[in-house]
Order: C-alpha cells, then structure tokens, then sequence
C-alpha cells in the first residue's frame, strides 16, 4: 500500500470530527475524554503489573472504584500542575503542591 500524502491528517480529522456524532462513542466514553475537565489526563498503565521495574500503583489493581477514581483525580490535578499551570486557578495550583509534599 503506498500512501501519497494527507491520509493521516484525513484520519485525525475524521477520528475527530465523528466522535460528535450521536452513537459513534457511548456517553461514558465521552466523559472521559482527555481533557473533558479542564485537566490532563491521569496516567495510564496496562498490562502486566510489573515492566521494566514499574509497578502498576496498588490502589489501581485494588478493586476499590471510589480510590481509584479519586487517584486519577490528584494524578490529573499534578500532572496538569507540573504540564500545564497555567489552566488550573489558585486553589487548584496550592492543591497540586500538597499533593506533591
């Protein structure tokens, strides 16, 4: 397959594009997107719980949802802190430090 140019600029545009259209993505899905709430998102691991020295953090493989969810919300709050600071407000700005103690 030979690619001449503008298919990958095509795809994001239509990725993009299509996911506004009703049914191409269920609701959940859409609140989760990358930048829904202001913030960036929380880290992102996989499979296994162990590569190259890493380890999954135990409150993501510890089936309770109220801590995980709570761990991605400091997790989306440091990292917008230390990528981003100029998105979050004061108070934010001063949790973000906290979480970083």
């Amino acid at each position: 397959m030979y690619l001449l140019g503008g298919e990958l600029p095509a795809m994001v545009l239509l990725d993009s594009v299509s996911r506004y259209v009703d049914g191409v993505l269920s609701n959940d899905s859409i609140k989760e997107e990358s930048f829904s709430n202001n913030l960036l998102e929380y880290p992102q691991y996989t499979r296994p719980e162990i590569f190259n020295g890493l380890k999954v953090p135990e409150v993501l493989i510890s089936g309770n949802h109220q801590k995980i969810n709570d761990w991605r919300k400091r997790q989306s709050l440091i990292t917008t802190y230390l990528k981003r600071p100029d998105l979050l407000n004061e108070e934010e700005k001063e949790m973000a430090k906290e979480l970083l103690k």
